[in-house]
């Protein structure tokens, strides 16, 4: 089978089933609703809120489900009808607190700049690479160094993304996304306020916070190991291959069952960007018809810690490395 001859295969796979999504619709809103009623008799029968939080963990889970959906209706492949995935969308966009079409918009911007050394900044996580860092003024280096810390990246940053800088328009967003963005915030805010009328605002952040905290957390977690491991694809534009870029730039996560219904099949990366239109719950299958799309370089949950250590493009080895490393380059430069 020619490289051209699998790619095309990899239409076969990207159609959405009504069935299978309002399935999937129905057992992941069901669960993660049925985790709120219960969290909300805990905290208001004053139970240990450590069992509170042990249901936010839970919920936390299936909230990164939903934003799978959400993911999927920004690319249009959770549903046939492009109406019906713009109002999903938007709903899974408030329950993540996540504006639909701004979001959209970065994530298409993303798709066609992700591992291209001259167009960073679109969706992806900041990435110098060394000769930058070394030639950098010591602020922006310490910045950078804070930055890539994995509880200021990881641990922080879901509190600053999901709750402060969803809040407004990307740069370079149109009416239609800033329009989404103020709709979106109106929604929350008229959840909070019925939140407050019925079940007391202070109930509503002990429940809220901790899920929309661990979802986002492991939200970005995915994110960063998704295009951030050692062998990773970064290179200058006039070389950018978009099919290197799926292919070697973005990961094969190889997760357990469990915590991949959590994820909705996300850690097959490197098919999503293949082709992005196939519907998550279309790519295991696609992983399993297609040989060529299981020669690429697993990632497994115990080996993905690995990259945290990494925070450096090293163009001309074409790899990801470490700051340690830098005392090894300024000596061999």
């Amino acid at each position: 089978m020619t490289k051209t001859a699998w790619y095309l295969t990899t239409a076969e796979y990207g159609y959405s089933n009504l069935g299978k999504s309002l399935w999937q619709i129905f057992d992941t809103f069901v669960p993660y609703f049925a985790l709120w009623v219960l969290m909300i008799y805990t905290v208001q029968r004053e139970y240990p809120y450590w069992i509170t939080l042990t249901l936010a963990v839970a919920a936390g889970g299936i909230l990164v489900r939903v934003f799978i959906i959400f993911h999927d209706c920004c690319h249009g492949s959770f549903i046939a009808s492009r109406r019906a995935n713009t109002i999903l969308g938007y709903v899974t966009g408030i329950l993540t607190f996540m504006p639909f079409e701004d979001w959209r918009l970065a994530h298409i911007r993303h798709h066609a700049t992700a591992g291209d050394l001259d167009r960073r900044g679109i969706g992806d996580v900041w990435t110098m690479t060394t000769e930058e860092y070394l030639a950098a003024p010591r602020r922006k280096r310490y910045a950078y160094r804070l930055y890539r810390n994995p509880l200021v990246l990881i641990g922080l940053g879901s509190v600053f993304l999901f709750l402060v800088l969803q809040r407004f328009a990307k740069k370079g967003a149109g009416k239609r996304e800033r329009k989404s963005v103020l709709r979106t915030n109106v929604a929350l805010l008229i959840v909070v306020g019925v939140a407050s009328w019925t079940i007391g605002l202070q109930t509503y952040l002990m429940i809220q916070l901790p899920i929309i905290l661990i979802a986002g957390g492991v939200g970005l977690w995915l994110f960063y190991i998704q295009h951030q491991f050692e062998n990773v694809y970064w290179i200058r534009h006039e070389s950018w291959d978009p099919m290197k870029v799926a292919l070697e730039g973005s990961s094969y996560f190889k997760l357990p069952k469990i915590l991949q219904w959590f994820t909705g099949n996300i850690g097959l990366h490197h098919i999503h960007h293949v082709r992005p239109n196939i519907p998550n719950y279309n790519l295991q299958r696609c992983h399993d018809d297609i040989p060529e799309l299981q020669a690429v370089k697993v990632i497994t949950l115990r080996t993905s810690f690995r990259s945290l250590l990494l925070s450096l493009c090293d163009e001309k080895n074409q790899k990801l490395v470490s700051f340690r490393s830098l005392k090894a380059l300024r000596e061999g430069r």
